[in-house]
C-alpha cells in the first residue's frame, strides 16, 4: 500500500513538473480563494483580539455620559447647541446614585509636549484618582497621583507608554520634567502599554493630569465626559438610572428631549459586527468563486491530461497496473496542484499579514492554516475523482491503439 503511494506520488510531481506553466496556471485560483480565505480570517482574528482588547480597557460595565451619542447619526447643528457637561455633575451623580461604584471626570483637549529638543502631540486627560476604577488601565511604573495633588493642582503627570518613549529615550522619566505646552509638569508614572484602538488610535499617546491642574491651567479648552462604572449585571438598570440623574441635574421637563447621552461600549461592538460581517462576506464570496473556478479548471485539465496520456495508461495497464494505481496516480496528481496552491497562498497570506500588522491588528491562527490546507486538499480530491476514475476504466487494448 506504501508503495503505491510513492509510486503514485512520484508520477504525479513528475507529470506536474513536466508542465510547470500549465501546473501553476491552473493552481492559479486555488493560491488566490487559499490567500483570500486565509488572509480575510487573520484579519478577523486579530481584529477580534483586538477589539477584545479594547473593548477590556474602556470597560464593558462603563458608561459614558457626554453632550452626544457616539454613533447616533445625529445632525451635528443638533448638537452642537447643548450644554457643556460640568465637573459638578461627578459629585451630584455619586451622591444620587444607588449604581455607581465609580465616577471620573476625563476633561480631554490636544497640546504639544517639549522636552529640550524633543516634542510630541498628544492627548491630555484630566481627571481624579477615580480614573482608575472606571478603566482596566494600569501604572506600569512610579504611581498615580493623590487626592490631595488633585485638589491642589499640583503640575504632575502621567505619560502613556509611547509618549514616555519619545520624550525619555533611554531613560528613566520617573521624577523629571517636560512641558505640556509651554507649562512644566514633573513625572509622577508611565502607564501601561495599551497598543492601538481596532488599529485606528492609539492609547499610548495621552498624558494624564489632576482634573484640579486641567481647570487651573487649561480650563477653556477640550470637552469633558464622564465616566460611570457600574455593575456588570445591571448595565441597563444603571443606564436608566443615570439617564433619571442627568435629567434632573439638567432641569428637563417631562416633555423635553435629552440634551446629553449616556454611551457604552455595545455601540463599538454593534459597529464592529457589521464591519466584522462585512469582511468576511466578501472574503467568503471571493474564496467560494475562486475555489470553484480553480475546481473546474483542474477538473478540464485533469480530463485533458487522461486523453494526452491515454497510451501511458495503455501501457501501464499492460505490464500490470491495476485500477486503483491508475485511479490513485491522477487524483494524486490533482491534489498534489491543489495542495502547492494552498501552500503558496498560505505563504503569501503569512507574508501580507505581517505587512498589515504593521498598520491594523493580524494574527494567523494554527487552525485556519490548518484548514486552508486541508481545504485545498479536499477540493483536489472532488475535482481529480471523476477524471481519475475515467482514466482507470479505460480498457488497456484501446487504449494502446489510441493515436
Amino acid at each position: 500500500m506504501f508503495s503505491l503511494f510513492t509510486e503514485s506520488l512520484r508520477i504525479a510531481i513528475s507529470s506536474i513538473f513536466s508542465n510547470k506553466i500549465r501546473s501553476f496556471l491552473t493552481g492559479l485560483s486555488i493560491v488566490i480563494g487559499i490567500l483570500t480565505v486565509t488572509l480575510m480570517g487573520t484579519l478577523i482574528s486579530g481584529l477580534d483580539r483586538g477589539f477584545d482588547k479594547s473593548m477590556d480597557f474602556l470597560g464593558k460595565d462603563v458608561l459614558s455620559i457626554s453632550r452626544w451619542e457616539w454613533f447616533g447619526g445625529q445632525e451635528w447643528w443638533e448638537v452642537r447647541n447643548r450644554p457643556r457637561i460640568k465637573l459638578e455633575y461627578v459629585d451630584k451623580i455619586k451622591s444620587k446614585s444607588k449604581y455607581a461604584e465609580a465616577v471620573a471626570p476625563v476633561m480631554q483637549r490636544g497640546a504639544s509636549l517639549s522636552r529640550g529638543d524633543l516634542g510630541a502631540r498628544s492627548q491630555i486627560f484630566g481627571t481624579t484618582t477615580d480614573y482608575l476604577n472606571t478603566t482596566n488601565y494600569g501604572v506600569a511604573k512610579g504611581r498615580f497621583f493623590t487626592n490631595s495633588e488633585d485638589r491642589s493642582g499640583s503640575r504632575v503627570a502621567l505619560l502613556g507608554h509611547d509618549v514616555a518613549e519619545n520624550l525619555f529615550p533611554n531613560e528613566d522619566p520617573i521624577g523629571k520634567k517636560f512641558k505640556i505646552d509651554g507649562i512644566r509638569f514633573r513625572v509622577l508614572g508611565v502607564m501601561e502599554k495599551q497598543g492601538k484602538f481596532l488599529g485606528l488610535f492609539s492609547f499610548d499617546t495621552q498624558v494624564i493630569i489632576p482634573s484640579g491642574a486641567t481647570q487651573r491651567l487649561f480650563s477653556r479648552r477640550g470637552f469633558i465626559r464622564i465616566s460611570v462604572k457600574v455593575p456588570a449585571d445591571k448595565i441597563e438598570e444603571s443606564k436608566d438610572e443615570i439617564y433619571g440623574i442627568m435629567r434632573q441635574i439638567r432641569g428637563l421637563k417631562p416633555s423635553e428631549k435629552d440634551d446629553f447621552a449616556v454611551n457604552q461600549t455595545m455601540a463599538f461592538e454593534n459597529i464592529y459586527n457589521g464591519i466584522k460581517f462585512a469582511i468576511g462576506g466578501v472574503g467568503v464570496f471571493i474564496t467560494i468563486l475562486s475555489l470553484v473556478v480553480g475546481g473546474i479548471g483542474i477538473m478540464n485539465i485533469m480530463f485533458v491530461s487522461v486523453k494526452e496520456r491515454t497510451k501511458e495508461i495503455g501501457v501501464r495497464k499492460a505490464i500490470g497496473a491495476t485500477k486503483n494505481m491508475i485511479l490513485t496516480q491522477f487524483l494524486m496528481e490533482a491534489v498534489m496542484i491543489c495542495a502547492i496552491g494552498g501552500l503558496i497562498g498560505l505563504t503569501l497570506a503569512t507574508f501580507l499579514s505581517l505587512i498589515i500588522n504593521q498598520f491594523f491588528p493580524s494574527a494567523m491562527p494554527v487552525w485556519l492554516a490548518m484548514t486552508s490546507i486541508s481545504l485545498s486538499i479536499l477540493v483536489g480530491v472532488i475535482a481529480g475523482v471523476i477524471p481519475s476514475y475515467r482514466a482507470a476504466k479505460l480498457d488497456p487494448i484501446d487504449a494502446l491503439r489510441y493515436e
